[in-house]
C-alpha cells in the first residue's frame, strides 16, 4: 500500500504530535499517559486513513505482546509466592557492610532482570528494597540507583530482559543461546563497573553508614507456589535454548513457549487467577500494540529509509564504525524518543549495515544503557524514584551527576566487549 501525497505528511504530523505526547510528561490540556498517547496516535493512523483497519491489526507484532504477557504472569506467580521479599531479606541478610549491601543488591537486580524483564523487576522490587533499606537505617539513594541501573544493564542479557530486547528478537531472528553468549560477558562486566562508578560516587555516604538488622520481620512466602513457579521458569529458560527446528517441531516459538510456562504455572498454583491477571501491566501492552500501529503507519511513506539513506555516509563503510556511531545515535535517539520507539524505527536499517545481526546486538545494548543517561532515560527509573516518593525526592541532577558517566563508560566497554566478540 502505497500512501497519496497528504497521506504522507499526515502520517509524519500523526507520528510527531504522537512521540511528542510520548516524550513528554503529562500535560495539563490533555493530561494522556504514555499509553493512551499512542493509542491516540493509533486511532489517528486509521481515521485519517493513513493505514485500513486490517493493516493496523496486522501491524501489531504479537510474538511481542505474548512473549512479554508470557513473562509477566510469571513473574505475578513469583510475586504472590513471596520471592521477590524472600530475596530482599536474604540480601540484607548476607550482607556485612553498606558497600557489600550495594554490590549484592547490582547483581541481583541485574541477574533477575535478565531472567523475567526489568521494568517488572523494579516495580516489585522497589517497595521492598525501601522498606529493607529504611529498616537498615541505611541512606536510600545509593541502593535506589544501584536498583534502576543494574536493572537497565542486567536485563540487555537476554532477549526477554526489556520489551526492546524482545523486539529485537522477533525482528532479528537471532538465536536466544547465541545473544545470551554474546550478550552476557558484556553485561556481567559493566555491572561491575556500574557496582565501582555507584561505590565511588556516594563513598562518603556509604562510609558513615551502618546496617542494623535487628527486630527486621521474615519474608512471608508461599513455598508450594513458589517451588511451583520457579519450576516452571526454570523449564521455559531451559526451552528457550533450543534451537529453532526443535521448537519448530512442536510449533512453539520463544513468545509462546513463555505463554505454556505461564498456562502451566496457572495450573499448578491453584490461586485465584483474578489475583495473577491484577498484577499483570495491561499499559504496557496496550502501550507497545498502539506503538506497532504508529511506527507502520510512518514506514508506509518510507521516512525510516529515507532518513537512513541521509545518514549513511555518517554511519560509515567498516562494521567497527557502524557500530560506533550507530550506538551515540541510539544513546540520543533513546533519550530524545524513548528506546521502544527508537528501536522499532532503526531496526528498520539493520539490513543495510555490513554485519546486521552484530547491528542488532550494538542496537539491544545501546538503546538499555541510555536508559541510564537520567531519570526519565527508562520506565524502569521512572518506577523506581515515583515508588520510593513518600521516602525520598530525587532530582533530576541527583541521578544524573552519576547517570551520566555509567551511562557513558558502560556504554563504552560494552560494545568494544561486542566487537571484540564478534
Amino acid at each position: 500500500m502505497s500512501s497519496a501525497p497528504h497521506h504522507y505528511w499526515l502520517a509524519i504530523a500523526i507520528f510527531a504530535v504522537t512521540y511528542a505526547l510520548i516524550s513528554t510528561r503529562r500535560l495539563k490540556i490533555l493530561r494522556l499517559n504514555r499509553p493512551a498517547s499512542a493509542l491516540l496516535g493509533a486511532v489517528a493512523m486509521v481515521v485519517f486513513g493513513v493505514l485500513r483497519i486490517e493493516d493496523a491489526y496486522r501491524a501489531v507484532d504479537w510474538n511481542t505482546i505474548a512473549l512479554l504477557l508470557g513473562m509477566m504472569l510469571l513473574a505475578s506467580y513469583l510475586q504472590l509466592a513471596g520471592f521477590f521479599e524472600l530475596a530482599a531479606d536474604w540480601i540484607l541478610s548476607q550482607a556485612r557492610t553498606p558497600q557489600r549491601l550495594l554490590l549484592m543488591l547490582v547483581f541481583t537486580s541485574g541477574i533477575l532482570s535478565a531472567l523475567l524483564v526489568n521494568d517488572t523487576i523494579c516495580l516489585m522490587m522497589t517497595p521492598l528494597v525501601v522498606a529493607v533499606i529504611v529498616r537498615g537505617r541505611l541512606p536510600l539513594l545509593p541502593y535506589l540507583m544501584a536498583l534502576a541501573t543494574s536493572a537497565n544493564i542486567g536485563s540487555v542479557m537476554t532477549l526477554t530482559g526489556n520489551p526492546q530486547n524482545m523486539i529485537i528478537g522477533n525482528f532479528s531472528g537471532i538465536p536466544y543461546a547465541r545473544f545470551l553468549l554474546r550478550l552476557a560477558p558484556a553485561a556481567l562486566l559493566c555491572l561491575t563497573l556500574d557496582y565501582f562508578i555507584l561505590s565511588w560516587g556516594f563513598r562518603r555516604v556509604l562510609a558513615g553508614a551502618r546496617i542494623e538488622t535487628a527486630g527486621l520481620a521474615s519474608a512471608h512466602v508461599n513455598r508450594p507456589l513458589l517451588a511451583k513457579t520457579l519450576a516452571c521458569l526454570a523449564a521455559v529458560t531451559v526451552a528457550f535454548f533450543f534451537d529453532a527446528p526443535i521448537r519448530q517441531r512442536f510449533g512453539l516459538n520463544v513468545a509462546w513457549i513463555a505463554l505454556a510456562g505461564a498456562s502451566v504455572a496457572m495450573v499448578l498454583a491453584r490461586v485465584d487467577t483474578h489475583e495473577v491477571l491484577k498484577l499483570v501491566d495491561w499499559h504496557l501492552l496496550l502501550f507497545f500494540a498502539a506503538l506497532f500501529v504508529v511506527v507502520e503507519g510512518l514506514r508506509e511513506t518510507n521516512l525510516p529509509e529515507d532518513i537512513y539513506q541521509s545518514l549513511r555516509g555518517v554511519f560509515g563503510g567498516t562494521a567497527a564504525a557502524q557500530a560506533w556511531n550507530l550506538t551515540w545515535f541510539s544513546v540520543a535517539g533513546s533519550n530524545i524518543f524513548s528506546n521502544v520507539p527508537f528501536v522499532l524505527v532503526a531496526g528498520q536499517w539493520m539490513r543495510n549495515f555490513a554485519e546486521p545481526e552484530l547491528m542488532w546486538k550494538v542496537l539491544a545494548l545501546s538503546t538499555t544503557f541510555a536508559g541510564n543517561l537520567t531519570i526519565l532515560g527508562s520506565v524502569a527509573n521512572v518506577i523506581v524514584v515515583e515508588s520510593a516518593k513518600p521516602h525520598i525526592e530525587v532530582g533530576f541532577w541527583d541521578y544524573a551527576r552519576l547517570g551520566i558517566p555509567i551511562t557513558v563508560v558502560t556504554t563504552v566497554v560494552g560494545v568494544a566487549v561486542l566487537l571484540a566478540m564478534r
